[in-house]
């Protein structure tokens, strides 16, 4: 039987991270301009996109990760069309990713004081000139520490995607599993690597959220 060393095998696994790595990446990207166009239609004036807007998210919220992927991976097979694992990862987590980014920042655009729409409306400002001028800039320093947050989830979301085949970080977990017989030494540097990618970013969104609360008390 083929041994193999414990470098062998962190040496696989980082190899997959890189995938994770890039996945998220794509994801949170994607997601971001996706739930900003979410956002928009969500609080703006046309009751049918706003209607349209909260059923996406409600929908994409409300289902498991793991059945969208499905769809999104199977749904198009149906109509003969061969979609890639990556093609299909990377659709399903942006979409998901926009749906509890728009929502997150619907939240902190909500936040900002009325007396700011009243005054700048009160000096002639349009919807869009009041958005881009005076709330969102506001609106962004409270939406930092959230986001950053969020983005520990989309982390741990790529997992879901070796269930279609994706080889990511618990994919190649597996696979590693299979060929040497230590699961347990091999999904412990699974679990590592998972903590050096996610701990930075939650402690980062700690860091940011106590920043911003000493802000507003300074204020």
């Amino acid at each position: 039987m083929i041994q193999f060393s414990t470098w062998d095998i962190v040496s696989n696994l980082l190899l997959a991270a890189r995938w994770t790595v890039v996945l998220s990446l794509v994801s949170f990207i994607g997601g971001g301009i996706v739930g900003l166009l979410v956002l928009f239609a969500r609080i703006g004036k046309f009751a049918g996109l706003r209607r349209a807007a909260k059923v996406y998210i409600e929908v994409f919220q409300g289902t498991p990760l793991l059945m969208q992927l499905f769809l999104a991976f199977f749904g198009l097979g149906l109509f003969g069309i061969n979609v890639p694992a990556w093609l299909a990862a990377g659709f399903a987590l942006t979409l998901w990713t926009a749906a509890f980014l728009a929502e997150i920042w619907r939240g902190c655009v909500e936040a900002i004081a009325k007396g700011q729409w009243e005054a700048s409306s009160s000096l002639g400002m349009g919807y869009m000139q009041q958005m881009r001028w005076v709330v969102l800039p506001q609106a962004l320093k409270i939406a930092v520490p959230p986001t950053v947050g969020f983005s520990v989830q989309v982390v741990k979301g790529t997992a879901l995607t070796s269930i279609i085949g994706f080889v990511e970080l618990s994919k190649a977990g597996t696979m590693v599993t299979n060929a040497t017989f230590q699961p347990f030494t091999v999904y412990g540097f699974v679990a590592l690597i998972y903590f050096a990618l996610c701990w930075p970013l939650s402690k980062s969104s700690q860091i940011l959220e106590r920043k911003l609360n000493v802000a507003h008390r300074n204020h």
